[in-house]
């Protein structure tokens, strides 16, 4: 059979454009996955941002971690404080000697990661009260006014320091109604400047419902308040940090936030709202920071900013609340910081899931976003970036196509690799460099995506064609070299290869004699039920069956594929065969009225095992002196009235774990040194092994 291949070099990197039915076949699938990854992009599924939450926790891995100004440090209310000042919550008079002794410490700014919503009942006229109404009547003699109430003493400190009280709202709308008249919050502080033709357009903001306010007689006492919730994401990480929400139509700033403003005087924070081209809002905070200059932050049109961790928990500063009590602080560690107020306990539950430490204190979160405003430096991920992504989804998918197309899917897959490695570069770039993150998802699945789905087509394509090849020669040529040809082409050689093998032969004894007993039928049927098993055996023991040369059966191990141990595997599937003939035997008397003796030859040695047999027809087989060998110890089994002899080779490599016996050293026909041959006695008694005869 031949073809025409004029002009075959030059045309067959376009002949695929010309061909229609393969265009359609790869280009039009590679489109419509492209397409649906394209739409994919577009609604980000649950399951789509739970894998791109983990991307972007592994290049933010990867990210040199900034070191902290050294402007803001965290008060902690540790262990060692609870040790030594009690269990919180605390009485209010401790948080006013702890607040005093910032103040005193030439603090910029305190912010309190906590909240003061209810009454200090350890105050000493509540705690008059309550025995009142017990029937108890009792006093505090020699207490001045001013110490009775813990509330009015904490809110006569709050007058006269730069803090911050901390609270926090809920996005419940069953919670609108519960809110009680009394929570007071100090004024939000933040101006909003929309651009013009956006005065009407309402803030996209987080909208809480209700908040969980300090005590009226604090919040007018402090004047300054910010909020301290957290948002995790879906999968309870956090990795952005809100630094305004919406509230009773004004938007309220964060714990960080409101900080900062007490720390530089107020100067001024204004919510910038611009519209973007593809609709929607842009937000931007701004901040005056006094002598270190204006800052403009980077907020998603939630109102969120994307934190830059320095590091895992306690990266920043930390000193003990207990020893700024008790004097024990360093003055240095405190003067001019902007200090953090909250807890690094894990039983007081402010301990947060962050890409970078899974027990994050909540309190750093805020030190870290003060931290990254005060130094100027963001992570951010404009709506723009979205759009690249989908862009560069587009390229991959449709390169993809286009190469499987024009050529082989080995380079399709080189380049492939080297797309992805490229887009996972590009972004660890631009994270690191750019401080922006683009997500390589996307483009990546779509890589994935095209390359796995056209590659399976393509695989379908060549096993049409495999099954072409086989229905057309099954007919001409024997189903193993068939199955050669089509599974690996390149092993079609007639000289092979050379290999250890271990061979077995096994031949009926006096099956000439048997089948004069039988009608064809029955000896065709004997031998059916004889083969059979054997064949099963030698199979179940990683074997190949060689051929059927009559009621003569050859096997080898260790070819095609490499067996561990085949010396061992052919020993014991001889050794299979003759018990499995023994139960077997009786069978064959009862329906036959005969019984089958056997004789087994194993050897093992180097043979050349391949294709081997006419240019036209061929068949896999092991050829050289082993098999030769292998086939005498066969014929002698009947001299020595034994069933199985083997070589002094396949008995080193078997081991010592059967009853063998030296049988004899014989020169066998074609070989002119003698060979040592053994056999295993299953059934011998102990001090036969030791003789023959």
């Amino acid at each position: 059979m031949s073809h025409g291949t004029e002009n075959a070099q030059g045309d067959s990197f376009f002949a695929p454009l010309r061909d229609k039915k393969r265009w359609l076949g790869l280009f039009l699938p590679g489109l419509l996955v492209t397409a649906a990854m394209c739409v994919l992009h577009w609604s980000r599924p649950g399951w789509l941002g739970f894998l791109d939450y983990k991307v972007y926790d592994t290049l933010l891995l990867q990210r040199p971690k900034k070191a902290p100004t050294g402007h803001v440090v965290v008060v902690d209310l540790d262990e060692k404080s609870l040790a030594e000042v009690g269990q919180w919550p605390w009485p209010r008079h401790q948080i006013a000697l702890l607040l005093g002794r910032l103040s005193q410490a030439g603090v910029a700014a305190v912010g309190m990661d906590i909240v003061f919503s209810e009454p200090d009942q350890t105050s000493p006229a509540r705690v008059r009260r309550s025995l009142a109404a017990l029937g108890v009547d009792m006093d505090f003699v020699g207490l001045p006014e001013a110490l009775r109430d813990n509330d009015v003493l904490l809110a006569r400190n709050l007058q006269n320091g730069p803090y911050v009280l901390g609270y926090f709202f809920t996005f419940r709308p069953e919670d609108a109604a519960s809110t009680e008249k009394t929570c007071q919050l100090p004024p939000p502080r933040l101006a909003v400047r929309r651009a013009p033709g956006m005065a009407d357009a309402p803030l996209e903001l987080a909208r809480a419902t209700s908040a969980v306010c300090p005590l009226p007689e604090l919040s007018q006492a402090g004047k300054w308040a910010g909020f301290f919730n957290s948002f995790p994401d879906h999968d309870n990480i956090v990795r952005w940090v809100p630094l305004s929400v919406s509230y009773n139509g004004s938007p309220y700033p964060s714990l960080a936030v409101a900080t900062l403003m007490r720390a530089f005087g107020d100067r001024g924070a204004v919510l910038a709202v611009e519209p973007n081209p593809y609709g929607g809002q842009d937000m931007t905070l701004s901040l005056d920071l006094g002598t270190l200059g204006k800052r403009s932050v980077p907020v998603d049109k939630h109102g969120r900013m994307l934190l830059d961790f320095r590091g895992p928990a306690r990266t920043f500063p930390y000193v003990s609340a207990v020893d700024v009590m008790r004097g024990r602080a360093e003055r240095k560690a405190l003067e001019g910081k902007i200090v953090f107020i909250g807890t690094s306990v894990r039983g007081l539950e402010d301990i947060r899931a962050t890409p970078v430490d899974q027990s994050y204190p909540g309190v750093e979160a805020h030190a870290t976003a003060a931290d990254m405003i005060l130094d100027g430096s963001f992570l951010r991920r404009p709506l723009d970036v979205w759009y690249l992504e989908l862009a560069i989804l587009a390229v991959f998918g449709l390169g993809v196509s286009l190469q499987l197309m024009l050529t082989r899917a080995l380079w399709v897959g080189v380049t492939s690799a080297l797309a992805g490695v490229l887009m996972w570069s590009g972004s660890a770039w631009a994270m690191n460099s750019l401080d922006c993150y683009v997500s390589p998802l996307t483009p990546l699945l779509a890589l994935a995506a095209n390359f796995t789905l056209l590659t399976f087509l393509k695989f379908l394509r060549e096993e049409n064609q495999k099954r072409f090849i086989q229905s057309a020669f099954s007919h001409y040529l024997s189903p193993k070299v068939v199955a050669e040809i089509v599974s690996e082409p390149g092993r079609l050689t007639l000289t092979g290869e050379e290999k250890d093998v271990s061979i077995l032969f096994s031949d009926v004894r006096g099956f000439t004699t048997l089948s004069e007993k039988l009608t064809p039928t029955q000896v065709v049927d004997l031998l059916h039920a004889y083969l059979t098993p054997m064949t099963r055996i030698i199979t179940a023991r990683t074997g190949t069956l060689d051929k059927f040369i009559g009621d003569a059966v050859m096997a080898f191990w260790n070819a095609p594929l490499d067996v561990p141990g085949h010396p061992a595997q052919a020993l014991k599937a001889a050794l299979d065969m003759i018990a499995a003939l023994d139960d077997l035997n009786p069978q064959f008397q009862a329906r036959y009225g005969v019984t089958i003796q056997v004789g087994i030859g194993l050897a093992t040695g180097c043979v050349r095992v391949g294709n081997f047999g006419s240019e036209d027809l061929f068949d896999y087989t092991i050829i050289g002196d082993t098999v030769n060998l292998c086939s005498r110890l066969e014929g002698l089994t009947k001299f020595y009235h034994l069933r199985l002899l083997v070589t002094q080779s396949l008995r080193d490599g078997a081991g010592e774990g059967h009853p063998w016996q030296e049988v004899d050293r014989v020169r066998v026909k074609g070989k002119h040194e003698p060979v040592t041959i053994h056999t295993v006695r299953p059934d011998a008694q102990p001090g036969e092994l030791a003789r023959w005869g």
